[in-house]
C-alpha cells in the first residue's frame, strides 16, 4: 500500500523504520510536527521523525495545523492507502479522516479501551497495573475511540519507567503495526469495536504533577517517580529549591516522619506515610545529576531536614 506517516518523537522511529523496511509497503511521505526550537542556541531542529525520513529521501510534510488547505491538497496527491500514525502529538480533522480509503491507523500504547489519551504508559505503572501493550485502531472523532484492529501484551516490570516500557511497546508495537497494515491489505483483518465498559483516560503529565508527595505511602511514591522518569522528571523541593529525582527504592527500615531525610553510609532515606524509600539520582540546581549519597554529603544535610 501507499503510506504516509504521521509521527513525531522518537517513540516513532521503530515503526516508521519498519516501514521503510517492508517490501509490501512504500512510504511515500511524513507528517510530522514543525520544526521547533532546541538547545541553547534555540535554533530550529528537525523532528526526529523528520530526520529519519531525510535521510531516507522521503518528502516531510510539517503542517502547523492538520487542516491547513495547503496540506490537505497535498496529501489528496499523494493518494495514500492509509496513513499510519505513532506520537504524532496535533488533532486529525474530519476532512484529513477522510482521505485515506483504509483512513488513519494508529498504534497506541494500551489494550484499549484502557488508558486513551496522551500518556498511557505512564498512566498503568502509576496506577501499578500488572500488564499493559499496544492496539491498534482506526482514528476516529472521539479520543482513542476507533475499532481495534489488533493488540498485543507486556507486563509491567517491578523497575520499569516510564521510558523502560515505552522502549520496548514501541519496538513490539512496530511489528504490530505492520502486520496490521499487512492484513487490511490483505482484507484477512477486520477492525472490532471496542467494549462500551473498561474505559479510562491518561491525561498528558504536567511538571507540577511530577511532584513527589512523601506525605503518601511508598509504594504510590515509588509509582510515580518511575511513572514520570524521563519525562517530566520527578521533583522536591529541599531548602526552598527544587532538586530532581529519578526513580527511588522501598526498602525496609525504621520508620521517618514523610518527607524526613536520614543520610546512611551507602544510602539516604526519606520517609513516606508508610517505609521510607531510598533516593536514587539526585539533581541539584545547576549541578549534574550525581548519587544521592554524593549529593547528600555535598549538601551536608543536617539531622530532621525534609524534602517537601
Amino acid at each position: 500500500m501507499r503510506l504516509v506517516f504521521a509521527g513525531t518523537p522518537e517513540v516513532a522511529l521503530p515503526s516508521l523504520r519498519a516501514l521503510l523496511a517492508s517490501d509490501r509497503h512504500e512510504v511515500v511521505a511524513v507528517v510530522t510536527r514543525p520544526d521547533a526550537p532546541a538547545g541553547r542556541g534555540r535554533h530550529l531542529v528537525r523532528s526526529p521523525v523528520g530526520a529519519l525520513a531525510d535521510e531516507h529521501g522521503v518528502e516531510v510534510l510539517t503542517p502547523v495545523k492538520a487542516s491547513d488547505p495547503a496540506f490537505l491538497d497535498r496529501l489528496r496527491e499523494l493518494e495514500p492507502d492509509a496513513c499510519p500514525v505513532v506520537a504524532y502529538g496535533a488533532l486529525l480533522r474530519q476532512a484529513a479522516l477522510d482521505i485515506p480509503p483504509q483512513g488513519w491507523i494508529n498504534l497506541h500504547f494500551s489494550i484499549l479501551p484502557a488508558w486513551r489519551g496522551a500518556a498511557p504508559v505512564q498512566a498503568a505503572i502509576r496506577h501499578g497495573d500488572e500488564i499493559t501493550g499496544a492496539s491498534t485502531f482506526r482514528i476516529v472523532r472521539e479520543l482513542d475511540a476507533g475499532p481495534v484492529f489488533g493488540v498485543l501484551t507486556e507486563p509491567i516490570r517491578a523497575d520499569d519507567t516510564a521510558g523502560t516500557l515505552l522502549d520496548r511497546l514501541a519496538e513490539a508495537g512496530a511489528g504490530l503495526l505492520v502486520s496490521t497494515l499487512d492484513g487490511i491489505e490483505d482484507g484477512t483483518l477486520r477492525a472490532v469495536e471496542q467494549p462500551g465498559d473498561g474505559t479510562s483516560y491518561a491525561s498528558k503529565i504536567s511538571t507540577e504533577d511530577a511532584r513527589l508527595d512523601f506525605t503518601a505511602p511508598a509504594i504510590a511514591v515509588d509509582r510515580l517517580a518511575r511513572a514520570v522518569t524521563p519525562d517530566p522528571g520527578a521533583w522536591a523541593e529541599f531548602r526552598g529549591e527544587r532538586i530532581k529525582l529519578g526513580p527511588v527504592k522501598r526498602v525496609v527500615a525504621d520508620a521517618l516522619p514523610p518527607g524526613e531525610l536520614r543520610v546512611e553510609r551507602k544510602r539516604v532515606l526519606v520517609g513516606t506515610a508508610t517505609d521510607p524509600v531510598a533516593l536514587g539520582e539526585v539533581q541539584a540546581p545547576g549541578k549534574k545529576r550525581m548519587a544521592a549519597t554524593d549529593w547528600a554529603r555535598g549538601a551536608r544535610v543536617e539531622p530532621g531536614e525534609r524534602l517537601k
